[in-house]
């Protein structure tokens, strides 16, 4: 057994606790920045890859199909050309905005300025 197997097995055992599935869901740099943006409304893909600086094509496109496996968000493609491609929060990305919001007061209460 590998000591990382070993490790990942102890903090499984030592932290029964719910926030382990939950953030696995929407950890990462840019996932909760396409939550964020998503709860506003509707977006494209190409209106969220001009809106969020600095991430790869194939970084948004990786994380909008692990969000739609995880049931956060809906893709709808509409049939016309070129085709058009929306993404929306779901019902149970819609109920991340509480959390998403204290995250964002958090950010303003503790940030370090540079």
């Amino acid at each position: 057994m590998l000591v990382e197997e070993i490790i990942e097995k102890k903090v499984e055992l030592d932290c029964d606790c719910s926030i382990i599935g939950s953030i696995s869901i929407i950890s990462g740099k840019w996932k909760p920045v396409i939550i964020w943006m998503l709860l506003s409304g509707p977006r494209r893909f190409g209106e969220l890859h001009k809106a969020i600086q600095g991430i790869a094509l194939k970084v948004l496109s990786r994380h909008l199909k692990e969000l739609e496996a995880d049931g956060i968000i809906n893709r709808k493609v509409y049939a016309e050309v070129p085709p058009k491609v929306e993404y929306t929060l779901t019902e149970k990305g819609m109920s991340l905005n509480d959390v998403m919001q204290l995250l964002a007061e958090w950010d303003k209460k503790h940030r370090v300025t540079e």
